[in-house]
């Protein structure tokens, strides 16, 4: 076999259609493109989802759902996670500093997963009951943030 005698399969390729050349051709008049419209027309066509003014599918169906906006200031932080951070007071800079939260939290807590081998002491940071009892099981506290901020 030699690449320069390489060609489709017999029937793969079909000939290109000539429209608009009269009704003999089998393409005349209108070319295949039906009578009037915007797909009658050259570069005309109609947006995605649009049934011919009849209501469309996604207007007909119920909305669904609901998308926080205060999500993207909440972070939350996982128990075995404060193992790798050597600082006395942990509060949110610290966490942002050693990359467990986004820099862009404006409030974090702490999740039971893992276990704390240290004691820690979480400032302005909430906890949840078991994160807590883990806390303070490993010797930690837990502190309100200052008021004074």
């Amino acid at each position: 076999m030699k690449l320069n005698t390489i060609k489709p399969g017999e029937g793969a390729r079909r000939p290109r259609l000539r429209v608009g050349r009269g009704a003999s051709a089998g393409q005349g008049k209108t070319s295949g493109r039906g009578v009037k419209g915007p797909r009658a027309r050259t570069g005309g066509y109609h947006k995605v989802g649009f049934e011919g003014g009849q209501m469309p599918l996604q207007r007909r169906m119920p909305k669904v759902g609901f998308r926080s906006a205060i999500k993207a200031t909440r972070a939350e932080v996982r128990l075995h996670e404060l193992n790798g951070i050597d600082a006395a007071v942990i509060d949110l800079d610290v966490l942002k500093k050693a990359g467990i939260i986004p820099v862009f939290a404006e409030q974090a807590k702490v999740m039971l997963s893992g276990e704390l081998k240290k004691a820690v002491t979480l400032k302005g940071i909430g906890a949840t009951k078991g994160a807590a009892e883990a806390i303070a099981k490993a010797g930690g506290r837990i502190e309100a943030a200052d008021s004074a901020k």
